[in-house]
């Protein structure tokens, strides 16, 4: 709701538009399947849905979704050591690779049940992901505002 919120009163002078949110959003699973960290074969990184089909949500506006899975297995540390570390990795990818702005949640502590991350672009892209403390350690689900055609 918050990302909504923030995306709708970012105060731009240009409307996000569906195509845009689309290329940009392909362009993000782009860049997480040639990242130097997420290409490695070890963290078994995959594309669960990509986002290729239109999603109606409301009258004649659409959306798209993408949802990747990776994993960083866990070394010989604590949990929390490694629910720090994975997310970290996640939140670095999200800002420098993909130009995510964060969004932080005030109600979410850490917790060894995991954590959870939140960016949006103004181009009308969000993305949730859920840092778990079993395999996959990532899963990933961006998708595109609710726009028209």
């Amino acid at each position: 709701m918050g990302l909504a919120l923030a995306l709708a009163s970012s105060g731009c002078a240009s409307e996000p538009t569906l195509d845009k949110a689309i290329t940009e959003l392909q362009k993000d699973m782009q860049r997480l399947e040639t990242d130097d960290v997420f290409k490695n074969p070890l963290m078994n990184l995959r594309v669960l849905q990509r986002p290729d089909i239109d999603i109606p949500c409301d009258k004649e506006k659409f959306k798209r979704v993408l949802r990747i899975t990776a994993d960083d297995k866990r070394k010989a540390t604590d949990i929390d050591s490694h629910l720090d570390q994975a997310e970290g990795v996640m939140a670095g990818t999200l800002v420098n690779e993909l130009g995510y702005k964060m969004e932080h949640s005030f109600t979410e502590g850490d917790a060894e049940e995991g954590r959870f991350i939140h960016g949006l672009k103004e181009v009308g892209v969000v993305v949730s992901v859920y840092v778990a403390p079993e395999a996959p350690t990532w899963r990933l689900h961006a998708e595109t505002s609710c726009l028209p055609k």
